[in-house]
């Protein structure tokens, strides 16, 4: 992948996708394609093939996705597994059919069984059952795994497939219906220091332990990879994480501390916890000469203030 490469960003206005084209245009790279969803339907196979054909593009990132928290998935698990599969299979079907020279797929740490052995390392993929809270993104995440890795086997492609773990970072979704932890922790916290309230509530215990990491530094990795590594180095798919986790309730008590919140946490223990420990092996990642670089507390503070910036209402 030169500078002068056509390279196609799906996704480029959420947080992974506009992350990856930042990180393309620091860079240099000046070829870049993009659609919204109101131009280009990815659910749609017509549309996705046409728009292949027309733009024959060399390089593929797949970050565009459904995607929201245990209150979303859980909801509407039907269009998380809709939405997701038919994304995933129009996309990575035209870039077989246009002979791209390299597909990169983002999926999930959501793809590993409930209880599997922590750190989750690559190989524990399908040996358990899932979290149900999730269960409908998870499935459609490894169907996605399998294409690409069918697809190299059956037709010599390039496909490569990495599995992000909880991210953050600018362009991060706020709804308090849809997001995940780490954003609803930001705006439920700085809600309540506006408003001077004295508790704010967090889902369940506080217990469970979680990864997290910066988007900007996912998308470092994702072009490192893309640059660096083929599938055939990779296997069939890749964690990439820190290797460091914090507990729920640590967690927002380090935003307290990043948003100038002096209240106290109620933990709501009638709310599910979810995954009690989700902590990747990025053995394989460090391995292939690529490790993050943002901590967690420089990390949410600059989450903060681009939601202070971008994400409330005037």
């Amino acid at each position: 992948m030169d500078k002068q490469s056509k390279i196609y960003v799906a996704g480029h206005r959420g947080l992974v996708g506009s992350a990856i084209v930042r990180n393309l245009n620091t860079a240099g790279y000046s070829n870049i394609i993009t659609r919204t969803s109101k131009g280009l339907d990815l659910r749609k196979q017509v549309e996705v093939e046409a728009f292949f054909e027309e733009e024959q593009p060399e390089y593929v990132f797949l970050a565009a996705a459904k995607v929201g928290g245990i209150l979303a998935n859980s909801t509407y698990p039907g269009q998380f597994l809709y939405d997701n599969l038919m994304i995933q299979m129009n996309v990575i079907e035209a870039a077989r059919q246009s002979e791209v020279k390299k597909l990169l797929f983002l999926g999930s740490t959501c793809i590993y069984p409930k209880m599997a052995p922590q750190p989750l390392k690559e190989e524990y993929l399908l040996t358990g059952g899932l979290e149900s809270t999730n269960e409908a993104y998870a499935i459609a995440k490894i169907a996605g795994i399998k294409m690409c890795n069918a697809y190299n086997k059956e037709y010599g492609t390039n496909f490569i497939s990495v599995m992000p773990t909880n991210l953050y970072g600018p362009n991060d979704n706020f709804d308090l219906q849809s997001s995940h932890v780490l954003p609803a922790l930001i705006r439920k916290i700085h809600e309540a220091k506006v408003n001077k309230k004295s508790t704010v509530s967090v889902w369940g215990s506080g217990r469970p332990l979680r990864e997290f990491l910066h988007a900007d530094d996912l998308a470092d990795a994702c072009v490192y990879l893309m640059k660096h590594c083929d599938a055939e180095q990779i296997g069939e798919f890749i964690n990439i994480g820190t290797g460091k986790e914090i507990s729920i309730e640590q967690l927002a008590l380090l935003l307290c501390e990043a948003i100038g919140y002096e209240g106290k946490l109620v933990f709501d223990i009638s709310k599910p916890d979810g995954t009690p420990r989700k902590l990747t092996d990025v053995s394989k990642l460090h391995n292939l000469g690529w490790k993050h670089s943002i901590k967690l507390k420089e990390g949410v503070q600059d989450a903060y203030n681009w939601y202070l910036d971008n994400a409330i209402k005037p």
